[in-house]
This record gives structure tokens, C-alpha cells and sequence, in this order.
């Protein structure tokens, strides 16, 4: 065991876990965060996507100390009830949730690439998000709130 620190939706955290563990254990069982999940546990399902300096990345097959140091954001941390962040209310607006548990990888997936490509295509969008499984098919309504998104940064 080793003490880790991390810097997880702004807040300061030391975590006493394995350095190997992957990152979306200790969201999950260290600090009770509920937006990624654990879908296949393989990185590629996308259920437990996070942003780690901005990037989306699979939180079930990053260890822990990979990301010491570094800016995590979960799906709770881009925004709150109150005041979401702009694509968590494109995502309200266009009511493109069933579910629920494809929402930290579209929604996180979706504004790290829009972030460094604002001008993308609609085919380069498809791309960037075509690998997070979604099993509810509510596609046509994320891909709205997603361009709704892309609006904003204009």
C-alpha cells in the first residue's frame, strides 16, 4: 500500500490503496463517485471514462499511480444540479439519457475531443464517440446535445 495523492474534481485527496489499482476502484470505493462505472473492465466499453488533464481515457485499466499529480474530472465534476456544465445541459435539453451508464464516456469523450477540435465534422464526431457503447440507441439525441455542445465553443 502507498499513499497516493490525487486531485480529483478540484479536491485534494490522499488514498492509502495499491499503486496498481486501477483509478476507477479507488473513485468508486475511496471516494464514492458514481459517474464512471465499471462496464467490461477491459477499456473497451467506455462506461468508465474520466478526463485526466483534459484527455478521456478508461479509468477501469489506469493504475492509480499513474495519475498522481495529475487533474481528474468525473462526470460529477464538470458541473452540479444548479449550474451544469454546458454539454451536461445539452444532455438535459435534448433528454438524450436513458439509462445512464454510457454517460461519463459519451458526455466526457464527447468535450475532450470537442475541446481540442471545435470546428469537427460531424463524421469526426461519430468517430471520437463511436467507441462507447451505449445500449439504449438514444444516439440521434446524444449526438443533438453533442452538436448543441459544439455550438457553445463557436
Amino acid at each position: 500500500m502507498s499513499t497516493i495523492g490525487l486531485k480529483v474534481n478540484g479536491q485534494s485527496h490522499a488514498v492509502d490503496v495499491d499503486p496498481a489499482t486501477p483509478l476507477l476502484y479507488v473513485l468508486d470505493a475511496e471516494l464514492a463517485l458514481r459517474g464512471p462505472k465499471f462496464g467490461c473492465g477491459l477499456g473497451q466499453c467506455g462506461a468508465c471514462t474520466v478526463l485526466v488533464d483534459g484527455r478521456a481515457v478508461r479509468s477501469c485499466v489506469l493504475p492509480v499511480s499513474s495519475v498522481a499529480g495529475s487533474e481528474i474530472t468525473t462526470l460529477e465534476g464538470l458541473g452540479t444540479p444548479e449550474r451544469p456544465h454546458p454539454i451536461q445541459q445539452a444532455f438535459v435539453d435534448e433528454e438524450a439519457a436513458q439509462c445512464g451508464f454510457c454517460l461519463s464516456g459519451v458526455i466526457l469523450t464527447a468535450k475532450a475531443f470537442l475541446d481540442q477540435h471545435p470546428r469537427a465534422t460531424d463524421a469526426e464526431i461519430r468517430r471520437a464517440i463511436s467507441t462507447v457503447l451505449c445500449r439504449c440507441f438514444t444516439h440521434a439525441r446524444m449526438f443533438r446535445a453533442i452538436k448543441k455542445y459544439q455550438a457553445t465553443l463557436s
